[in-house]
């Protein structure tokens, strides 16, 4: 971790940065891995738990569901929170309920009472990815922000591909308790960090305080959770109970928008969405998620049914994109710093809509290095995009805002990877015009996922047409401002 933040702070011609700025960026990285580790660390175990507690395959999920449920719906909350409250101050109690619940995790008797604590595990991990990048604005300088950015975007990808290997091995050695007692370790290492090296927070007085919008709140959380429930259950079909959380998230949308306009103390001031690099960039997000997330859905498939690998060998494949994504995440934050965040949004974006056209017109007989070199492609310039769109959006934020700006853009990242589960799932299987994927011959899994690529390089293309916009219509602003 040391060494990873010290990359960053002795980049060639530039001043390095104090040690106590290395050390709390070695912080905030623990706080975007724990969280990230923890979202892919527990589904290596659920066939393990299902025996262990005698448990049915469905009932077992709810340890993963219930933990992205909560950061999906209180993550924005958490942001704002952070703004009234200090972000430093919210970070560590963050830390602390995260690490308590994954030691309640660890110790569970009950499948219920073991779900009840992934839920307030979540709620700590929502704390500390709102914060986390809240706090870069006030750990480094905003010449390096870009470097961060790509730092967090690294770890974040380690986690996510560290937690299935690592979960693996610790319920072979040592049982399925160990993959969440180990968070107590590196829990306590994280707050003893925080607590030292980053930044205090500045005292408000009492007119710079905001009330909290517990109305707001609460509606947004219900509303989230609705439509995180759309997304996720019905196990890849879309029935009417999905129709029904579907039409409860609209009502809640409706009636969020309604309560914020009406409140003096808004969670989310509506006229903020007029700012098109925020606007541009949360859409993006958004965008660029769901199109990941079509990776992850037909890439077991097509790596299994089409090319005839083992299940050890489709795991491995599997792990190329997250490695890519950690590896490239600093390099490509450097590159934002150097030369600016809009042009490499903009790139990143036109490399990934050459490597998912490459995935479009694939032909079976190029094998497994075929598929994965525009994988690689893709996953790079996602890790390009991510460091840039987060540098475009926190740079010119106010400290006042920034757990907010910070937890909405995380938010449009998870809606984005749910959606694009059920949605580019979806497109897959009706792309293969069979009834049952698992069961479809080569041909129609190798024209489903050409038609699947093909689908997200438009979405892709949509965002690139998003950044363009964006970047006319701030150009506007801002001439107009000075003006």
């Amino acid at each position: 971790m040391k060494s990873t933040a010290q990359s960053i702070a002795a980049e060639p011609g530039r001043t390095p940065l104090a040690p106590s700025v290395r050390w709390a960026l070695a912080s905030l990285s623990l706080s975007m891995l724990m969280p990230s580790l923890d979202t892919s660390i527990a589904n290596v175990g659920l066939p393990t738990l299902a025996q262990t507690f005698s448990a049915s395959f469905h009932a077992v999920q709810w340890i993963v569901l219930a933990y992205l449920l909560a950061i999906t719906t209180l993550i924005v909350g958490a942001g704002r929170l952070g703004d009234i409250v200090g972000h430093r101050r919210l970070l560590l109690i963050g830390i602390v309920l995260f690490t308590t619940a994954s030691l309640l995790c660890g110790i569970a008797p009950t499948l219920w009472l073991l779900i009840a604590a992934r839920a307030a595990q979540g709620v700590g991990a929502a704390i500390m990815i709102a914060l986390t990048m809240a706090l870069v604005g006030q750990t480094v300088p905003a010449a390096r922000t870009g470097s961060a950015m790509g730092l967090l975007g690294t770890m974040s990808a380690i986690g996510t591909t560290l937690g299935p290997s690592l979960g693996g091995l610790l319920i072979a050695g040592l049982g399925w308790r160990v993959i969440f007692l180990v968070n107590i370790p590196l829990g306590l290492m994280n707050f003893l960090l925080a607590q030292r090296y980053l930044p205090r927070d500045q005292r408000k007085t009492q007119s710079a305080r905001a009330r909290i919008d517990v109305v707001g709140t609460l509606l947004l959380a219900l509303t989230l959770a609705a439509y995180a429930l759309a997304m996720t259950i019905g196990h890849g079909r879309f029935g009417a109970l999905n129709m029904a959380w579907l039409a409860a998230a609209a009502v809640g949308a409706i009636a969020f928008v309604f309560a914020e306009s009406k409140t003096a103390a808004p969670l989310l001031r509506l006229p903020m969405f007029r700012d098109p690099t925020l606007s541009a960039g949360l859409a993006m997000s958004a965008l660029v998620a769901t199109v990941m997330m079509a990776t992850l859905v037909v890439g077991p498939f097509y790596l299994s049914r089409a090319l005839g690998l083992a299940p050890a060998l489709v795991g491995l494949a599997m792990s190329a994109g997250p490695l890519v994504a950690a590896l490239t995440g600093v390099p490509a934050g450097r590159i934002v710093d150097r030369f600016g965040a809009q042009r490499m949004t903009r790139c990143g974006l036109i490399g990934m809509i050459a490597g998912l056209s490459a995935l479009a017109m694939l032909p079976a007989t190029v094998g497994v290095a075929g598929y994965l070199a525009p994988l690689v492609l893709v996953t790079a310039n996602y890790a390009l995009f991510q460091a840039a769109n987060n540098t475009a959006i926190m740079t010119d934020i106010g400290p006042d805002r920034r757990g907010l700006v910070s937890g909405m853009l995380n938010l449009s990242r998870n809606l984005g990877l749910i959606t694009g589960a059920a949605v580019m799932g979806t497109i897959f299987a009706l792309a293969t015009a069979t009834v049952d994927i698992s069961s479809a011959p080569p041909a129609a899994i190798a024209g489903g996922m050409r038609f699947t690529y093909a689908i997200a390089a438009l979405l892709i293309a949509v965002a690139l047409a998003i950044a363009t916009g964006g970047r006319v219509l701030a150009h506007k602003a801002g001439q107009a401002s000075r003006g």
